[in-house]
């Protein structure tokens, strides 16, 4: 079959290599002039699969106000009346409740391993250079009431297959000795050694090479204008400069931009972009500058070594579709980046980036078809699209062909959203 994917992102990508896995002709189209220049392009380089809880947990609706009134706090939040938006900020206050929490946790967790396997195989099998590592990460928490919360929560995350350990403020120097400034803050940190780190975008280029090797044709510079209602239940592409391209399947693996494209057609999924923010620098001092992944829990700020850089990301902007670089929101990432590690490079040579992160309210993709027989829906990763990359896309793949997949596809459902 022939099957055109929209989207050149690492969602689109890893789709792709499932499809051309099983025998399909693929094309990617995609606005840009290569290959993982959106979201996918200076991501928080975490695959953390072990944490996969989603931003809407019981407590959080609490914390909101609190946020809001603090100028350098993790998430802001731009007020909309646009029906959509408010839809999505109660169907996201609703999922905030502990039931939901675990189950969309443990729903998550069923994809994430999958995920991690599925990367593993790739990587030995096409030999890919993506700067990956696999040291594990450390969460730290610096006040007693959230570290005691996470130790709570240990037995529960064993119970669904994650290996992890308490450690207190000397044995999380002593795993990661770029702390030791920080030994007066830290109460405890929660250590998980199968968490891992990689260059998503190196990600990308290298599987892009992968896909060329395989037939696959890139469409780039090429924008969407709609999709069209072909009727049969089927539709096809109209570019802007008004050009149609049909296929036997069409994969929506656009991000945030899948919303007002699939809304014509009276498909309404419930994703929303959060802006994020990044940082990379080159590592000046290897002893100043972390070995393993950390999470800095009060802050809500990511570290991860990739290669001879630092990534350094966080923040969560609902600020709509702008993806401009605020000056405001990089100056607080690099202040508490230099709190931590002051000394690890040099902060005025960071490489600055802001991508939108698809989210959907419970936290969850949406790897589905639709009422139109060819169309497909690979959307809604949110913040963790690397992490969930090769899990959603064998996913869909296998929904494309009508196997029955590894996990439960239902969960991933457009109505389970």
């Amino acid at each position: 079959m022939e099957i055109l994917i929209l989207g050149a992102g690492v969602i689109g990508l890893t789709t792709a290599y499932y499809l051309t896995e099983q025998g399909h002709k693929v094309s990617i189209l995609d606005k840009n002039p290569d290959v993982g220049l959106e979201t996918s392009y200076a991501n928080g380089a975490q695959l953390s699969y072990s944490y996969v809880a989603p931003l809407a947990g019981p407590g959080v609706i609490g914390k909101v106000p609190g946020w809001l009134l603090d100028s350098d706090s993790p998430l802001r939040f731009r007020p909309s009346l646009d029906p959509a938006d408010i839809c999505w900020n109660l169907r996201f206050m609703k999922a905030c409740n502990a039931v939901q929490s675990d189950k969309t946790t443990r729903e998550l967790l069923q994809l994430s391993f999958l995920s991690r396997d599925l990367l593993h195989t790739l990587m030995d099998t096409e030999k890919l250079d993506i700067d990956f590592q696999a040291s594990g990460k450390m969460v730290l928490h610096r006040s007693t009431e959230s570290f005691n919360s996470a130790v709570q929560l240990l037995d529960f995350q064993r119970q669904l297959g994650c290996e992890q350990f308490a450690l207190d403020t000397d044995e999380c120097i002593a795993k990661e000795p770029s702390l030791a400034p920080l030994k007066n803050q830290i109460t405890g940190g929660i250590y998980t050694p199968s968490e891992e780190a990689a260059d998503c975008f190196k990600f990308c280029q290298n599987l892009k090479t992968v896909l060329l090797n395989r037939g696959v044709e890139f469409l780039f510079e090429q924008e969407v204008g709609l999709l069209q209602n072909n009727g049969l239940s089927r539709v096809s592409v109209m570019l802007k400069n008004r050009e149609t391209l049909s296929a036997d399947h069409i994969v929506v693996a656009l991000g945030c931009e899948s919303t007002a494209l699939l809304k014509p057609l009276q498909i309404n999924v419930p994703v929303r972009p959060l802006k994020g923010y990044s940082l990379t620098l080159p590592i000046q001092n290897d002893s100043q500058a972390p070995h393993i992944s950390i999470t800095d829990f009060e802050r809500k700020v990511v570290y991860a070594r990739i290669g001879k850089r630092l990534r350094i990301a966080g923040m969560a902007d609902l600020v709509g579709m702008n993806k401009s670089i605020d000056p405001s929101r990089i100056k607080t990432l690099i202040k508490e980046a230099k709190a931590v590690f002051p000394e690890a490079g040099n902060y005025a040579q960071a490489e600055q980036w802001a991508g939108l992160r698809p989210a959907t309210p419970k936290g969850k993709p949406i790897i589905d078809g639709t009422q139109y027989k060819n169309l497909w829906l690979n959307i809604g990763q949110g913040a963790l699209g690397f992490t969930l990359a090769t899990g959603s896309g064998k996913l869909l793949a296998d929904k494309i062909n009508g196997k029955n997949p590894s996990i439960p596809g239902e969960m991933f459902n457009l109505n389970n959203a």
